[in-house]
């Protein structure tokens, strides 16, 4: 999409914990020449100290959270990539509030490859115990939503071509 028109905007990797947001976003800022932020990096302490407790976050500790990814995302409408789970529409819906332009690319798979995933990730403070709830809380792009799906279970340059291909 954004390739093939040379046209660049905000762009928002998104997915369930361990689906590769971090990998794919920083391969996809790389390859498209624009700046790349980590969406972990934008929570709150508070955020951080519960899902290490093995607790799922809710709408009120995501809302913060989001408002401040929406404000980097605002802040490069020539294109920037940011990996953020944005699981609800809700949410995407938030992120949009602040730059209307954001595409998503929706990293998806099975919960065997999430898992397998998730497991090669040592010290990450989002505990796989916490993949339930958020395969529950995934809600997949609606067909009005700009972005695309694709599988996570290829590598990072099959994945990153996926994108600019679509």
């Amino acid at each position: 999409m954004a390739a093939a028109r040379g046209v660049w905007h905000p762009l928002v990797v998104m997915g369930v914990s361990g689906s590769g947001k971090s990998t794919i976003g920083a391969a996809l800022s790389q390859r498209l020449g624009v700046p790349f932020a980590d969406g972990d990096d934008f929570h709150p302490e508070a955020n951080i100290a519960k899902m290490s407790r093995g607790e799922p976050l809710d709408d009120d500790d995501r809302w913060p959270w989001l408002e401040r990814i929406g404000d980097w995302l605002a802040e490069h409408p020539e294109g920037g990539v940011m990996s953020c789970s944005a699981l609800k529409r809700k949410y995407r819906d938030q992120l949009r509030g602040h730059a209307p332009a954001t595409e998503f690319v929706l990293l998806e798979g099975s919960r065997e490859v999430i898992e397998r995933r998730q497991a090669s990730r040592p010290g990450h403070f989002m505990p796989a115990s916490l993949l339930t709830s958020q395969f529950a809380t995934l809600e997949p792009l609606g067909p009005d939503e700009r972005g695309v799906v694709l599988d996570v279970d290829q590598s990072v340059e099959a994945i990153v071509d996926g994108y600019l291909g679509s």
